[in-house]
């Protein structure tokens, strides 16, 4: 016959028993719940990376870059009067630039619609030599999204513009004209990324 003290262990070993295994579902639940957490903490940080605007990292590090906003997007048939010199926004043409080489002056309005959709606008001084042209033209040649032609009254010799964002170079071989190509041209941060870039307007050579 089992004594009462026996009987007395047996169950607190039970209750005991029992509690241990309360225990050991409670640490899983709350394993589980932190490793929940933190797959959706990852998640949501992948998703903000992937879903964030394509801004070329170089592009903070451009010595001199001027950004603008504020620019309207209006289409208009008048002659425009921009604040910069050459304009980088605001108010332009419904038929845009097609892009390519220029050896002739195109018009803002059209330069500037080229620009919402994501083109970079490389203005030179006219009075450029000819080997200067060349090194330019050549720089630029075979590079998608990009415009080039000569501009009255550029304060350098050279001036890079996308929409909202402008440097002023030292010249054809300034290596920020480059890294503002690659930073810009075709960049989500103009208005409508990707846009037309040809069957517009212009015969680049």
């Amino acid at each position: 016959m089992v004594s009462k003290a026996a009987q007395r262990k047996a169950r607190l070993d039970q209750v005991r028993a029992e509690q241990r295994r309360r225990e050991r579902r409670s640490r899983v639940i709350i394993f589980g719940v932190a490793i929940a957490a933190v797959a959706t903490v990852v998640s949501l940080v992948v998703w903000a990376v992937v879903a964030a605007p394509s801004v070329s990292s170089s592009s903070t590090a451009i010595s001199g870059l001027r950004t603008y906003t504020g620019l309207s997007r209006d289409h208009t048939t008048a002659r425009v009067t921009y604040p910069q010199n050459p304009p980088v926004g605001g108010a332009h043409s419904a038929v845009w630039q097609n892009c390519g080489w220029y050896d002739a002056p195109i018009a803002n309005e059209n330069a500037v619609h080229s620009l919402e959709h994501s083109a970079v606008w490389v203005t030179y001084r006219p009075d450029l030599s000819a080997a200067d042209r060349a090194t330019l033209k050549s720089e630029l040649d075979g590079r998608t999204y990009v415009l080039a032609s000569p501009y009255a009254g550029l304060p350098g010799p050279v001036v890079a513009s996308a929409w909202g964002k402008q440097v002023v170079l030292d010249g054809v071989s300034d290596p920020r004209l480059l890294q503002f190509v690659r930073a810009f041209a075709g960049s989500s941060t103009a208005p409508e990324p990707g846009g037309e870039c040809t069957g517009g307007t212009g015969n680049p050579s």
